[in-house]
C-alpha cells in the first residue's frame, strides 16, 4: 500500500494521513480510510494534533501522549497507605479513606471516609470514581470481591513482616510515579534501624518482651511487631506465633503461660482500644511478673506500631528502642 507523504506547503496544514484513499491502485486503502480516519496533522504554528475516529486530540491531552499514567482517584481504605502516599507528597490523588486513620491528623480533615477496617460503603465509594481502591490483608477480601464485581480495580496488600512493609512502601510509590522517592524512604527507615540495632547489640543481656494486641483472649504480636522488638534489643516471648497472620492463631489460651515465661516488659496495644492498665494488673498470679513488679509496663497506640507501614517501622521501633533502654538503665 503506497502512503503519501507530508504535505509541505508554506501556510496551509501539512498533514500525513496514515489512510486517506488517494491511491487509486489501492482500493483496501478507501475502505480503511473510511473506517479508522485516522490523521497526523501539524499546522503553521507547529502545533500536532491526531485525529483518531473522527476526534481531534493535541500534544497535551491526547489519550495516547499523556505522561501520566497512574492512578488520580485513589481510595484507601486502611491508613498506611494514605500516610505512605502524604509522604510522598502525593495525597491529592487520594479521594477517600479509612475511619480509622488518625495519620497523618490533616487526612481525617481533607478526605472523605468511606470504610471501617472489615466494612465499606460501596456506594459511597463508587460515587467517588476511583480508578484504585488499596485493601488490606482476608479480612478485607470481601469488599475488594464486590468492588471487582463493580468494575473497580483493587489493590490488597497481605504483607505481614518488616520486609514486606518496605515493599508495600516501593511498590506504591512505582504506581504513583514516585519509585526513586520511595525508595530513598526505604533506605532512611533502614539506616535508623541499623543505628537502633547496633546501638544494642552491645549489651549481655537482653529483655523479654511480651507484647499484648488484644486482651480477651490473649493475643500476641503479629510477625513485623515480633520482629520489631528484636531488631530494638528485646527478646519477644511468643517469637514461635509470629507467623501466624491470623489473629486467631497467636491466641494465649492460657493466661498462666505469661506468667511462667516471666516478660521483663510488657507492651500492650489493644487493636484500637484504649488500654486499662488496671485490668492488665487485675489478672490472677500476674503480680509474680517481673515486668508487673518493675512496673514495666507500657502502651504503643495501635495506630503507630499495628499499623503495616511508616509508623510501625519509624516510630514504632524507636518506641520499643526507648522502653528497652529504660530497662537497661534500671539494671
Amino acid at each position: 500500500m503506497h502512503l503519501p507523504k507530508k504535505q509541505k506547503d508554506q501556510g496551509k496544514s501539512k498533514c500525513s494521513a496514515a489512510f486517506t484513499g488517494q491511491c487509486i491502485l489501492c482500493p483496501v486503502s478507501l475502505l480503511l480510510s473510511s473506517i479508522l480516519k485516522s490523521y497526523y496533522c501539524q499546522d503553521p504554528g507547529g502545533t500536532e494534533s491526531y485525529i483518531i475516529f473522527g476526534m481531534s486530540y493535541d500534544n497535551k491531552d491526547s489519550m495516547f501522549l499523556q505522561e501520566d499514567h497512574f492512578p488520580k482517584r485513589i481510595i484507601c481504605l486502611t491508613e498506611e497507605t494514605t500516610e505512605t502516599l502524604y509522604h510522598l507528597g502525593e495525597q491529592e490523588r487520594i479521594v477517600g479513606i479509612s475511619g480509622f486513620t488518625v495519620r497523618p491528623a490533616v487526612a481525617r480533615k481533607e478526605k472523605p471516609i468511606v470504610s471501617t477496617f472489615t466494612g465499606a460503603s460501596i456506594d459511597k465509594i463508587l460515587a467517588l470514581a476511583p480508578d484504585l481502591v488499596i485493601g488490606f490483608s482476608d479480612l478485607q477480601s470481601n469488599i475488594a470481591k464486590e468492588l471487582i464485581a463493580k468494575g473497580v480495580t483493587v489493590w490488597v496488600n497481605n504483607h505481614r513482616s518488616v520486609d514486606g512493609i518496605f515493599g508495600m512502601i516501593v511498590q506504591l510509590g512505582s504506581l504513583v510515579g514516585k519509585g526513586e522517592q520511595a525508595n530513598e524512604m526505604v533506605k532512611g527507615f533502614k539506616n535508623e534501624i541499623e543505628k537502633i540495632k547496633n546501638a544494642n547489640e552491645d549489651m549481655r543481656k537482653k529483655p523479654k518482651v511480651y507484647f499484648e494486641e488484644w486482651f480477651d483472649p490473649l493475643i500476641s504480636g503479629i510477625c513485623w511487631v515480633s520482629e520489631l522488638i528484636e531488631l530494638a534489643g528485646g527478646i519477644d516471648i511468643y517469637e514461635e506465633k509470629r507467623n501466624a497472620s491470623l489473629a486467631k492463631d497467636r491466641i494465649i489460651a492460657d493466661n498462666n503461660e505469661v506468667v511462667e515465661r516471666n516478660p521483663d516488659i510488657i507492651i500492650a496495644s489493644w487493636c484500637g482500644k484504649m488500654f486499662k492498665k488496671e485490668k492488665l494488673l487485675a489478672r490472677k498470679n500476674w503480680d509474680a511478673i517481673n515486668a508487673v513488679k518493675s512496673d514495666m509496663i507500657f502502651e504503643i497506640k495501635s495506630s503507630i506500631i499495628l499499623q503495616p507501614g511508616p509508623a510501625a517501622v519509624g516510630e514504632g521501633i524507636s518506641m520499643i528502642a526507648k522502653i528497652i533502654r529504660q530497662w537497661h538503665q534500671r539494671q
